[in-house]
């Protein structure tokens, strides 16, 4: 198994594309350094129509205010926790506690005291792959 899912490819039967086992996300954090942060996993396939990132931030740690207004994106954290700033309040973000962002929404997101991890899941850009 391909753990990480960086050089997974294609796969095609004669019927068409067929499903695969893409990362194991536990063994992803498992292996990523106490300090590190970013993606440590990304979606890589051709001709997906999907971008999917895990990305970890340490204790503390901040992705600082940002509007997406190309797509739609779906944040699911699988570790520790933390706190999203919206235009609306705070969203407190604790493990499989799935949240929608709607393009055109405004946020940052703050690691707790135990760091985050959280899956990201959009359509994929144009031009970005």
């Amino acid at each position: 198994m391909n753990t990480a899912g960086s050089d997974a490819k294609e796969r095609n039967t004669a019927e068409g594309p067929v499903p695969s086992l893409m990362a194991d996300l536990d063994w992803c954090l498992a292996q990523a350094a106490d300090e590190q942060r970013g993606a440590l996993w990304r979606l890589a396939e051709p001709g997906r129509q999907l971008d999917a990132n895990l990305v970890r931030l340490p204790p503390g740690a901040t992705v600082e205010a940002h509007t997406e207004r190309d797509v739609d994106v779906m944040l699911l954290p699988i570790a520790g926790n933390g706190t999203m700033l919206t235009d609306d309040g705070p969203i407190a973000l604790a493990t499989h506690a799935l949240t929608w962002l709607p393009r055109g929404s405004r946020r940052s997101i703050t690691a707790g005291t135990g760091g985050l991890a959280y899956l990201t899941v959009h359509r994929a850009r144009i031009g970005l792959r």
